[in-house]
């Protein structure tokens, strides 16, 4: 990995130009790898069955960077379009596993210590609304999540875009929340000042996102951690970078463990022959033979065999308060 200087210069053609950190705008420090569009595009075929081509090809190259704060982000960012999100996570029954009825998040858990009792809380991109069976008695529930409002019967999620709900509702709630959603927009900074929009003076914003590094960036060509899913990894002083910008004090980010949800990523990091060691993505026969082999294993062991109580942390939550 060759590092990249820490400002702009006027450059010439052969040149790599520097990208700006979504957080803060400032340019990155270094190009952490670069990544074929056509690979990347076989890797989601086969690995992920499904067709990226239409988003990827297009671009021809995408690099992997990181800023200043720590954040690691994928530039251009991809990200997925309504066709790619309903073909995959109907595959991989993601809303089911992230935000169903009967899921147990660790993740949720701690983000409810957070919830005064009787609070108003916003939950964005909420699926089936799992998170509202967390909260303390008396806490008002709303959801946002086109894809999943029909299907409530309580009528406590709608079919509303976060910035036409700011516009609609102002700054009205005790607590705001995304639950992995951040990574996959690309820009998280105004998604951020959004949701912070929602929230009253002295409120909280709840994020919870991807941990770099963790599980899920140890094992390699893992498409799930790439365009046009995720765009950006997060780190401890990302978040509270992300607090600061949005007019919010970072009271605490939480590391979080494995649970059912991400279960098999631990299992196949078990199984895994190949780990990556600062590259992620290659066109190797070996590291393609590894992630194969490490799926089929892990699957296996996910079904057959329980999840530690005590498992490397793979997400972050941010906790942070508005400004009075």
């Amino acid at each position: 990995m060759q590092p990249v200087p820490n400002a702009p210069r006027a450059a010439a053609s052969s040149e790599i130009a520097i990208p700006p950190c979504p957080i803060t705008g400032a340019p990155a420090i270094r190009c952490i790898e670069r990544l074929d569009t056509t690979f990347l595009t076989a890797l989601w075929r086969y690995s992920g069955h499904v067709d990226v081509g239409p988003l990827l090809m297009p671009v021809g190259t995408i690099r992997l960077w990181e800023s200043p704060t720590g954040l690691a982000f994928f530039h251009p960012p991809v990200d997925g379009d309504e066709a790619f999100y309903r073909a995959f996570y109907k595959r991989i029954d993601a809303h089911g596993k992230l935000a169903g009825p009967e899921t147990v998040r660790l993740e949720f858990q701690q983000a409810a210590k957070h919830v005064p009792p009787g609070g108003r809380v916003l939950d964005v991109g909420c699926g089936h609304g799992g998170f509202r069976n967390y909260l303390p008695a008396g806490a008002t529930y709303t959801g946002l999540d086109p894809n999943f409002a029909a299907e409530d019967p309580t009528g406590a999620i709608l079919n509303e875009t976060l910035e036409a709900h700011g516009r609609r509702v102002g700054p009205v709630y005790d607590v705001a929340c995304v639950f992995q959603v951040l990574e996959h927009v690309s820009d998280p900074l105004g998604f951020a000042k959004a949701l912070a929009a929602c929230v009253k003076p002295g409120g909280m914003v709840l994020i919870g996102v991807p941990f770099w590094p963790s599980p899920i960036t140890t094992l390699p060509n893992f498409v799930l951690n790439a365009p046009p899913h995720h765009l950006t990894w997060w780190t401890d002083n990302a978040l509270r970078t992300l607090a600061r910008e949005i007019g919010c004090t970072a009271e605490a980010v939480h590391e979080i463990g494995m649970d059912q949800h991400d279960s098999v990523i631990y299992w196949m990091v078990k199984a895994s022959a190949v780990r990556t060691r600062g590259r992620y993505f290659r066109f190797n026969w070996g590291w393609i033979a590894s992630l194969a082999l490490a799926y089929a294993v892990g699957s296996r062991l996910d079904r057959w065999l329980k999840l530690p109580k005590k498992t490397p942390a793979n997400a972050l939550l941010l906790a942070a308060r508005k400004a009075a």
